[in-house]
């Protein structure tokens, strides 16, 4: 049975009581619009720990003025069967208010420098200082606990697990992989932006990554010929705007010198309203 908590003291009590019950937790924050990569990352929450979490909060810290805090796709009672269906047991429904008492603009906030200064932080320079500032609030709320992200948003999932190592916060990120339409399409909240003639075409930026993975494997080792191939398959998508392609060491998102190890191939671009962000890793 799902159970509904719209304050802070009353999650933060909630899941008090559960590890000492002796039950652990499993925590899976979102910002709603729940789809198949999320009930995902539930499934596993509620099948490796004894309680599943889930947090919705559409953080305004981590849009900036000119992005789509107001048109952000929420559907909070099909989030809430998404949540149960999952197996979540907890579901943590916060206003802004009670997220931010004193008002968005007197939040102490939380920056992580280098791994969030470039690539989506060159075009949303505020961003990760707003994802670092609430997920550093959920889990002081939620207390020692697992959580689940997913890899679609990999250079986020680096922020976190700095800021988690960086504050030495008593949470465990586990990192999901990234679950995809049957075309390749990485799916996200921002799909339903799409139009049918955008979606007919969004898989051009995994049909991108993986034409980089294939590049590498056959033996090219500079980035910048790997950066030519990905964008060159966007730029020939009349519907696509390239935002960046970029393939990165996976531990520091650092451009090697020559590519070896743990890469990460990144990419973002726009059709119409949506920008869509996916990434791949390869090691050589």
């Amino acid at each position: 049975m799902l159970t509904q908590i719209d304050t802070v003291d009353g999650f933060r009590k909630a899941l008090d009581a559960e590890r000492l019950a002796g039950r652990t937790v499993g925590l899976v924050p979102t910002m709603g619009a729940l789809h198949a990569g999320h009930a995902a990352l539930m499934e596993r929450a509620a099948a490796e720990c004894d309680v599943a979490a889930v947090t919705i909060f559409v953080n305004p810290l981590q849009f900036a003025p000119t992005e789509d805090l107001a048109a952000y796709p929420r559907d909070l009672d099909g989030d809430r069967r998404a949540a149960a269906g999952a197996g979540a047991q907890l579901l943590f429904t916060p206003s802004e208010t009670e997220m931010y008492p004193g008002g968005r603009d007197a939040v102490t906030t939380v920056s992580v420098p280098g791994l969030g200064t470039h690539l989506e932080g060159r075009t949303r320079p505020t961003h990760f200082d707003g994802v670092a500032t609430v997920v550093a609030k959920l889990f002081a709320i939620a207390g020692p606990c697992r959580a689940y992200f997913g890899e679609k948003d990999f250079q986020q999932l680096a922020v976190i697990r700095r800021l988690v190592s960086d504050l030495s916060i008593p949470v465990e990120v586990i990192a999901c992989p990234t679950v995809r339409d049957d075309d390749g399409l990485a799916l996200s909240s921002r799909n339903a932006y799409l139009t049918a003639a955008e979606r007919a075409v969004a898989p051009v930026l995994h049909r991108a990554l993986r034409a980089g993975i294939a590049a590498i494997e056959a033996g090219e080792r500079d980035a910048a010929a790997v950066r030519t191939v990905m964008s060159a398959i966007v730029g020939a998508e009349p519907l696509a705007t390239l935002d960046y392609a970029e393939v990165v060491d996976a531990h520091d998102l650092t451009v090697p010198a020559r590519l070896a190890g743990e890469l990460r191939l990144l990419i973002a671009a726009r059709l119409g309203r949506a920008r869509l962000i996916d990434n791949m890793g390869v090691t050589v």
